[in-house]
């Protein structure tokens, strides 16, 4: 079944990219739309409500350009918003949840950390999920701060690594061996938290298997793009375009513009 319309994502801002780099690697021959709601980043301090709103927002954005499928490639909004967003709108949606299954199943010291945004952490559906491993210690940190320095473009900086170590040492110092990134920002501070943890403890992030899931419903459901189609790929932003760009490596076009 062809179905050249894109697959849209949204996100707090340009954490989502992360996502949205493994989907293009797998399915290279398809449109998409990236929305960076990054003037109203990091929905992990808000409210439920607030977050729902903003998901709708965005949402109805990517509509509105004939999107169909949606990935939240945000934890916060998935764990906070995906049933109403489900509930409200007839496309398909896709969203992006912390990776603790793999981590719990795999884990050999039964204790497995996991960094999140408050928002994540707070929510129902993550209490749901961390509910199932009663034998697995599971060390909650809320990343205070790091989203904003990764949209301040400053994932390289001193500040972000005295962060990284203060959240983290703990971790170590309780003997996990998994870590699960609970936001889409945080695979971009996966060279940081490597010079932080020792080697034994394995880094854990989403994104291969949102594409996996991507691909799945696409195939299965919404209908897939010709594979021998070269993609385009737009990229939306609500404040200075200048970080985006930088991790997309000036390859893409950004659009600028207020929603």
């Amino acid at each position: 079944m062809i179905n050249k319309n894109p697959i849209g994502l949204f996100d707090s801002g340009i954490g989502g990219t992360s996502i949205w780099k493994e989907i293009h690697q797998l399915l290279p021959y398809e449109d998409t739309i990236y929305l960076a709601d990054s003037k109203n980043a990091p929905y992990g301090q808000k409210s439920k409500e607030e977050i729902i709103a903003l998901s709708c927002k965005n949402t109805e954005f990517l509509l509105n350009q004939n999107c169909k499928l949606i990935v939240v490639a945000c934890n916060t909004a998935t764990t906070n918003a995906i049933k109403e967003l489900r509930a409200k709108y007839k496309v398909p949606f896709i969203g992006i949840e912390p990776a603790i299954k793999p981590a719990a199943l795999h884990s050999k010291t039964q204790k497995i950390g996991i960094l999140a945004t408050k928002g994540t952490l707070n929510s129902e559906l993550f209490y749901k999920n961390v509910e199932q491993y009663q034998d697995i210690q599971i060390i909650e940190q809320i990343g205070h701060g790091l989203v904003e320095l990764i949209e301040a473009g400053k994932i390289d900086s001193e500040e972000m690594h005295q962060l990284l170590f203060e959240f983290l040492t703990p971790m170590v110092q309780s003997d996990i061996d998994y870590l699960v990134l609970g936001c889409s920002h945080y695979p971009y501070l996966i060279p940081q938290i490597k010079k932080i943890l020792p080697e034994k403890i394995t880094i854990i992030d989403s994104g291969e298997a949102v594409a996996r899931q991507t691909k799945k419903i696409l195939e299965e459901i919404v209908g897939t793009n010709e594979k021998l189609h070269t993609s385009k790929n737009l990229f939306y932003t609500n404040t200075n375009p200048e970080v985006i760009t930088a991790i997309l490596e000036n390859k893409y076009p950004i659009i600028a513009q207020d929603f």
